[in-house]
């Protein structure tokens, strides 16, 4: 019986990890060499690191549970590092891009490499920790795959042609509302039975209010009243250091909006006018922070989104996602697999609603809430120097974007970037008091 559990236990883990990787090479399928090597600014990073990385950090793994393990190439792992001090002196972000060296041909030939020794690492027999090590590796990897879409959008935009691109659906002519959802006791964090990063636990009680918010996400439509009335030239809808970042950058709409004749965008669907039905995307925390301000309401805590979108009042029980425990389908939320490269309209989910009646909670753009991203109480950290190292100076976003793999999302997932960051597809929906 041990034996033909092990057995599974394997086939898991290869199909998991072949999956993973064929998605990373679909993704670079189309490029041209030349696109590999391209940085566009400090934040991004050149495809070719992206594709390197990942491979890298299965090195680290096997290194962790194997005191014998010999790096592939002391080259690589110096560029390949993005913030592991234990492993040396990081490569400089910034810098990833003025490196040529390792060259594409090399960093794809350490792929196929790599993807060769944990095949055969896979096959040799793991224990627990190992196999909990690789799975965090392929929740890493979609991690970094969502990641390269940003940068291919900053890199390329429409220029970028996917392997499959599929047209998106029509939303539904639906009226933006706000729900109302009790308050007292809820438990936030995930409570599922399969993988889940340590950052999603322990699963523990805290006190809210009662509450609105958003059915859907903001609109461009919506986000442009906010435009138009000059809140880009209003301090006082602004915190103080958004409003410095407002000035530094000079920042008057979202990022890749264009104003001519009216006001464009930029993305993978080529330069289009807006479309007042989709979600406002590429906007900062300071942005949706001076929104939700200028519109009189707030953003909600990571406890309010939460509860919103997987608490069934009714059945006094939380779900792993809004529609239940099911992992995500194509009728339910818009994600990497939908291949449509861009939000949709809102109304065009209704099948993925949660039973407070909230919408599009997973999919489409991340979404900002007003919580700082630390450790819950009763924090163990699973991987040294891999989530704990960002507790400080970051916002918790929820949800998930059109860039996210389905295997890589759930309602307790705790994304986390800077308050100033944008390239990220993110986007955000408003609370406020009862």
């Amino acid at each position: 019986m041990a034996t033909v559990s092990a057995q599974k236990s394997r086939k898991t883990l290869l199909e998991l990890f072949n999956t993973t990787r064929e998605r990373t090479l679909e993704i670079v399928q189309t490029l041209e060499k030349d696109d590999f090597v391209i940085q566009t600014a400090f934040y991004t990073s050149p495809p070719k690191w992206h594709i390197g990385h990942v491979s890298w950090l299965y090195e680290v793994v096997m290194s962790k549970t194997n005191p014998n393990y010999q790096f592939y190439s002391k080259e690589f792992s110096e560029y390949l590092n993005s913030y592991y001090q234990q492993f040396g002196t990081p490569h400089d972000k910034g810098e990833r891009g003025i490196s040529s060296r390792p060259t594409v041909d090399q960093i794809m030939e350490y792929f196929k490499t790599i993807n060769t020794r944990v095949r055969e690492f896979i096959n040799s027999g793991v224990d627990e920790k190992a196999k909990y090590l690789l799975t965090m590796a392929f929740h890493h990897e979609c991690q970094h795959q969502e990641l390269l879409t940003y940068d291919l959008q900053h890199i390329l935009a429409d220029v970028y042609k996917p392997v499959k691109k599929i047209t998106r659906p029509q939303g539904f002519l639906v009226e933006q509302k706000s729900i109302s959802i009790k308050g007292g006791l809820y438990s936030i964090g995930y409570n599922g039975t399969g993988y889940s990063y340590d950052i999603e636990l322990p699963e523990h009680k805290v006190f809210l209010n009662d509450y609105k918010i958003d059915t859907y996400p903001i609109t461009n439509e919506q986000y442009l009243k906010f435009v138009e009335d000059n809140g880009y030239e209003n301090f006082k809808f602004w915190l103080s250091d958004g409003w410095e970042k407002v000035k530094e950058n000079n920042w008057k709409a979202p990022m890749y909006w264009i104003k001519e004749d009216q006001w464009y965008v930029h993305d993978f669907l080529g330069k289009r006018k807006i479309n007042p039905n989709e979600p406002v995307c590429h906007v900062s925390f300071y942005e949706a922070d001076a929104y939700s301000k200028w519109a009189g309401k707030r953003l909600p805590s990571e406890a309010e989104w939460e509860k919103a979108a997987c608490w069934d009042e009714q059945k006094q029980a939380k779900a792993i996602f809004p529609w239940g425990n099911e992992e995500p389908t194509l009728e339910q939320a818009n994600l990497l697999e939908s291949h449509f490269w861009a939000q949709t309209e809102i109304g065009s989910y209704p099948a993925g609603k949660s039973p407070a009646g909230c919408q599009q909670m997973i999919g489409d753009v991340w979404e900002w809430t007003s919580s700082e991203f630390n450790g819950y109480p009763g924090f163990r950290t699973g991987f040294d120097e891999y989530n704990d190292k960002w507790f400080t100076n970051q916002k918790v976003l929820r949800g998930g974007s059109f860039g996210t793999p389905k295997m890589s999302i759930r309602g307790s997932y705790r994304n986390f970037f800077r308050l100033d960051e944008r390239w990220l597809f993110s986007g955000f929906r408003c609370a406020e008091d009862i």
